[in-house]
């Protein structure tokens, strides 16, 4: 069941209107789960970083052993022509994909060059400045890369966070502040995190347990060009209750604030979350300048 609407796909050489059927039972994908994907954004007639999108989908398709066949310039011309039937006001997603066809001899590596590729564009909205989540903590751990693929946005992935999320839901909170393998905080169920704490900011390290993402960046940019000091550390769930705002970043919706933290308030009201309404009008705006 799709998530969004007004889909369209990018399959086998051509655009086609509705959620297309794309994949068999046999497949590797459907079958062990190699299935890689990447997500971007339309907003405001804008698709922010989407070359970084399209190349980190390339990458993730290497790490799990998958052979990308479309090139990132292609796969940007590919959903620039899918987006043109979209109007400027329509807030799409943007999510390129690859899965292996066949595996080997005994089925379980997937067989070099044998992939499958599509692009599913889905009218989804974009949440309002507003629009604030809940967190708490969850026994569920981000995995290393020993033990799984942490270095691709991987579909294998997702059942872990999907836990993660359910678990939050159960308690009455939006979503899961997750720690990685030794008890530090990473990230959330979702998105990556940051913390604010008098006036500079906070953000877990790269630690290769989760994906430090393309908007998670390009904030990291745009505060330092701004004068606001980030530190990208090791962080513990004390700091995160010691902290005078919260706000994750991803792709689906750039900034969200967090109101709480298990039994921890963060201010609300018009004027709270100050540096977390900076990034937000930051990130807007450097979109916007690179129309």
């Amino acid at each position: 069941m799709a998530t969004g609407i007004n889909i369209k796909t990018y399959y086998d050489g051509a655009w086609h209107d509705g959620d297309r059927m794309v994949i068999n039972a046999a497949d590797h994908g459907a079958w062990l789960g190699t299935t890689v994907f990447d997500g971007a954004r339309l907003f405001d007639g804008l698709s922010p970083d989407l070359e970084k999108h399209c190349a980190r989908v390339n990458r993730s398709a290497e790490a799990l052993m998958i052979t990308p066949t479309v090139s990132t310039e292609d796969m940007v011309a590919m959903v620039r022509e899918g987006l043109a039937s979209y109007a400027r006001n329509q807030p799409v997603y943007i999510r390129p994909m690859y899965w292996a066809l066949a595996g080997d001899e005994l089925g379980i590596v997937p067989r070099a060059g044998a992939t499958g590729f599509a692009i599913s564009l889905e009218e989804i909205p974009m949440a309002p400045p507003e629009a604030a989540t809940t967190l708490t903590r969850t026994r569920f751990r981000r995995p290393v890369l020993e033990d799984n693929v942490v270095n691709a946005k991987a579909g294998c992935l997702y059942p872990n966070n999907a836990r993660m999320l359910a678990e939050a839901r159960s308690k009455g909170f939006g979503n899961a502040l997750v720690a990685d393998a030794v008890g530090n905080v990473a990230e959330t169920a979702s998105a990556n995190v940051f913390m604010v704490k008098d006036g500079e900011v906070f953000t877990p390290v790269p630690n290769g347990t989760f994906l430090a993402g393309i908007t998670r960046e390009r904030h990291l940019i745009n505060m330092r060009a701004d004068g606001i000091k980030v530190h990208e550390a090791v962080l513990s769930f004390d700091d995160f209750h010691a902290a005078d705002e919260v706000f994750l970043s991803g792709n689906m919706m750039k900034v969200t604030p967090v109101a709480a933290f298990d039994d921890t308030r963060y201010e609300t009201g018009a004027n709270a979350n100050p540096v977390t309404r900076r990034v937000r009008e930051m990130y807007w705006d450097w979109a916007a300048s690179e129309r």
